[in-house]
């Protein structure tokens, strides 16, 4: 069976405006269809869980959803049916904020940086949703193209 790299980065959001949200679907169905590369787990402590407890979602809820295969424009729907989901402007922004504010820790960094060859001197923006990117892409370089 496939293991999928998931390459839509957190910084991409769909219609709602919420980042990271696109990502955490495909992560998390990819997962429950047994297809997710073994480097992500389907709904993991960082980005995923900020993402759920920004819209004030029950991790447990979403799992059940997402194991009905839902299309992204249909877990969007969702999202907006659930009782007390936070989807103010004013929810979302700080939200959003809080992804692309988001920093790894140096040892993370470090590691990321590394796997491309790349040094660790600053020259290499900090933020982690550009460190995760650089992890995707070199993980999928590693399984499909090198």
């Amino acid at each position: 069976m496939s293991q999928i790299v998931p390459l839509i980065s957190s910084g991409i959001a769909g219609p709602l405006g919420v980042l990271h949200l696109p990502r955490l679907w495909q992560k998390a169905s990819l997962d429950a269809a047994g297809k997710l590369h073994k480097d992500y787990p389907g709904i993991g402590c960082g980005y995923d869980q900020m993402t759920l407890d920004a819209l004030g979602i029950k991790i447990d809820d979403f799992k059940a959803f997402i194991a009905t295969k839902p299309s992204y424009p249909q877990l969007e729907a969702w999202v907006r049916k659930q009782p007390g989901v936070k989807l103010s402007k004013g929810d979302i922004h700080k939200h959003n904020l809080a992804i692309q504010g988001y920093i790894h820790d140096d040892g993370t960094r470090k590691t990321i940086l590394d796997a491309d060859g790349l040094a660790d001197d600053g020259s290499v923006n900090p933020g982690a949703v550009d460190l995760n990117n650089l992890d995707d892409w070199h993980i999928f370089w590693a399984q499909e193209i090198k």
